[in-house]
């Protein structure tokens, strides 16, 4: 019997998902806006046969002479860049449903998946920051309930535009002067709560039929949206069991949407410090963290905890979260982070803050190869993940230590890839095709 593969996502994060990385020495911190770099970084995922590169993206952080990461490209713009380059890789970026359109965002991605041959993931979000509201003009911030009842619908609507056309819609024939097939075109006569469409895209049907949609969140809110409508979903655990549980209750919403469980794939974050040996591990991880100024660990806690800590001494003990004003969003990830810090016998800031300083409440692995592996290849058989969203310390050396060190390790005990299935990011995640795309899917497979 085949044994189960792993699905991987490299997560770009740059210059790299440590939250002091741009001080080390060797990372690329002048180049993240250098299209040669990033095409660079690309290829070099490729390589390690990721099924697809994922970008996160936020509107409305604060800008810190501290934190590196909070300047960023728009991850489309971007991806469009590498599609040119690059062959099989998965091309996924994210977008929020809170401050966008449905039919603006379903043409973008559109675009994408057509140029890049059926490659697009589009990470669907609702926008949790509040100063987001006033770069769009917003006097306040939709509560939580209402964004996730937006996103819904707003997908609902993206996917009915993705079909508008059928992908053999273009008849293009000279001889007669007939271009269009008009009885394979849908106008979308869509009247909802949140939107009100009618039309078509102005482009036929992608090669994957719609890009693959992906969710990140682990709120009861979230965790109903994806079983409906996600295909992956990016969450955050720290144990083994709260993984287990977690991926029992998400698969188990699925059929009554009437889907299996492996029309959804679960990939938790994962934040990997490899080396040939332990002891070589753990000196990367504790010369990254040298780099932690208390001014950018007290800054990074504050995003989380939603307290300004700025002006705490780094020995001061950890405080509780602090309670969202909408109950119906929780401060999930704060929750996780002090768990974490409980079940680790952390008590001050500078314990906390040195180890989330990479992995922001995702699981953390520092280790040799075998030990990294034991760990990924347990998380799989025992079904707390089918994959994960893979995070590097640092651009370029952390994500070569995973594609150079890590992958031939998972490939030698038959859980990943040597070569990529197909040409799709559905061919690589093992999903299927959407029914407008059964009668040509088998040219992607």
């Amino acid at each position: 019997m085949a044994k189960k593969q792993l699905k991987l996502g490299a997560f770009f994060n740059f210059p790299g998902h440590h939250v002091a990385s741009w001080r080390y020495p060797t990372t690329g911190a002048n180049r993240v806006y250098d299209i040669d770099y990033i095409k660079e970084l690309a290829l070099t995922a490729e390589r390690g046969r990721f099924d697809m590169i994922f970008f996160a993206d936020v509107f409305g952080q604060t800008s810190s002479s501290y934190l590196a990461n909070s300047l960023k490209l728009d991850p489309l713009i971007v991806l469009s860049a590498i599609a040119a380059v690059t062959k099989h890789i998965g091309l996924t970026a994210t977008a929020t449903t809170t401050y966008n359109e449905p039919f603006q965002l379903a043409r973008k991605f559109a675009a994408l998946d057509h140029l890049s041959k059926g490659r697009a993931g589009w990470n669907v979000v609702t926008s949790g920051n509040e100063k987001e509201a006033y770069l769009f003009g917003k006097a306040t911030h939709l509560p939580h309930a209402n964004r996730y009842e937006r996103a819904e619908e707003f997908v609902e609507v993206a996917k009915k535009l993705w079909s508008s056309i059928e992908s053999d819609a273009l008849v293009i024939d000279k001889q007669s002067g007939r271009y269009l097939d008009l009885n394979k075109v849908h106008p979308v006569d869509h009247e909802g709560q949140w939107f009100k469409v009618q039309g078509t895209l102005d482009s036929p049907a992608t090669p994957q039929g719609h890009p693959v949609i992906v969710q990140a969140g682990s709120s009861e809110a979230g965790k109903e949206l994806a079983a409906k409508t996600a295909e992956v979903i990016f969450t955050a655990w720290t144990t083994i069991d709260d993984a287990k549980a977690f991926y029992r209750d998400v698969k188990d919403r699925l059929a009554k949407y009437n889907r299996k469980p492996d029309d959804l794939k679960i990939m938790p974050g994962v934040y990997i410090t490899v080396a040939k040996t332990e002891e070589e591990a753990r000196a990367k991880r504790e010369e990254l963290n040298r780099y932690i100024s208390p001014a950018i660990g007290l800054e990074y806690l504050s995003n989380f905890f939603g307290i300004d800590l700025r002006d705490r001494d780094i020995h001061d003990p950890i405080p509780t979260p602090a309670e969202n004003s909408d109950k119906t969003n929780p401060n999930t990830r704060a929750s996780i982070i002090k768990e974490f810090a409980e079940r680790n016998n952390f008590t001050t800031l500078r314990e906390l803050y040195e180890h989330i300083a990479g992995g922001r409440g995702h699981l953390e692995l520092v280790g040799s190869v075998e030990q990294v592996a034991d760990v990924l290849q347990a998380w799989l058989e025992q079904e707390a993940a089918d994959g994960f969203n893979v995070m590097a310390p640092t651009f370029p050396d952390g994500l070569t230590d995973l594609v150079d060190l890590l992958i031939p390790e998972l490939q030698r005990r038959g859980i990943y890839r040597t070569e990529y299935e197909g040409t799709t990011l559905r061919d690589h995640l093992g999903l299927a095709y959407t029914s407008s795309q059964l009668q040509t899917s088998t040219i992607h497979r």
